[in-house]
């Protein structure tokens, strides 16, 4: 079945949608160099450092995509108490994003570390710790507070350990009505029981169905997996051969598909942030997951563009 039409919501409805956003947040860090020489000491490129960039990273990423857009965002999180804490708060600030940030002396803030020569990535180096707790445990009320503020919840796993409540956090957003959707991560999705949608690429749910040698065999192993797990719908993200969404109409199993938008692809980092805030986006003003696709899969096809963690303006999305 293909997907329906490409919609349009108004910048009234966007300014009106509220999204929470919740999971890992980290700071991506760049360094930018020129490359002359090889290094005397191991044969690797020498990069004289010139310029440096700090952009939100993780969750942070997602939030400030939301709000990039137009819509309204909250990110709930916990950091550290270091440097890269107090920057990603200066960082967020600055964005104009709403965040409730705990703080966790025993917790690093996760930072991406990228270094940069003749405009490619050489090396990347990520400075975190694995809480021996759990993170969130104390900002459960936060949650609960302002979750019925929100129109759209949005869990940001990237598996550092932070979402550890997430079933819980789950039936309360059902309790409240609220579409959830989620950036899975990991092999074990049953923690995401009960989620509106779960948006994997396929190298993610390949982990967890297992690699699959033709569509048919795909979506015999998906419908599994949601009603395994009671997912409303799966958004399969494929890069160059676009998205699939599998979910039910009229109560039967059923397949949408897009295809990839045709553009020179510069950084794949962070686009599925992209993409699945403008999932989030799109439902807290009201669409179907079927009428959000295609605009999230253009919006991905406009961030790939860009480099580093980067975001889409509501005027790149829906031209006037």
């Amino acid at each position: 079945m293909k997907s329906t039409p490409t919609t349009t919501v108004t910048r009234e409805q966007m300014a009106r949608a509220r999204v929470l956003v919740v999971g890992d947040a980290m700071l991506d860090r760049y360094w930018f160099g020129a490359v002359d020489r090889i290094s005397p000491e191991a044969p690797v490129p020498v990069v004289r450092v010139t310029r440096e960039d700090e952009r939100l990273g993780g969750a942070a990423n997602v939030a400030l995509n939301v709000k990039t857009l137009g819509a309204q965002t909250t990110l709930l999180t916990v950091v550290g108490v270091d440097e890269p804490a107090r920057t990603l708060r200066r960082l967020l600030e600055e964005q104009g994003v709403t965040a409730l940030l705990g703080s966790d002396p025993q917790l690093y803030t996760i930072v991406k570390l990228r270094v940069i020569g003749r405009a490619q990535q050489l090396l990347r180096v990520d400075f975190e710790n694995q809480p021996d707790h759990e993170v969130l445990a104390s900002m459960l009320s936060d949650f609960q507070r302002v979750l019925p503020e929100h129109d759209a919840v949005l869990f940001s796993d990237y598996g550092k350990g932070g979402l550890t409540h997430l079933p819980h956090m789950i039936e309360l957003a059902r309790q409240h009505g609220k579409p959830v959707l989620i950036d899975p991560k990991g092999a074990d999705y049953s923690r995401y029981a009960g989620a509106t949608v779960i948006t994997p690429n396929r190298a993610e749910l390949a982990q967890v169905i297992g690699a699959w040698n033709s569509e048919a065999q795909l979506h015999e192993r998906v419908e599994r997996l949601r009603a395994e797990h009671d997912l409303g719908a799966l958004l399969l993200t494929r890069s160059e051969d676009g998205m699939s969404l599998f979910d039910t109409v009229d109560g039967t199993p059923a397949h949408a598909q897009v295809p990839a938008q045709a553009r020179e692809v510069f950084d794949v980092t962070g686009a599925g942030d992209t993409v699945i805030a403008t999932l989030a986006a799109m439902l807290a003003c009201g669409t179907s997951l079927r009428e959000a696709m295609p605009v999230a899969n253009r919006a991905g096809g406009i961030v790939v563009g860009k480099f580093g963690t980067a975001t889409v303006a509501f005027d790149e999305l829906f031209p006037s």
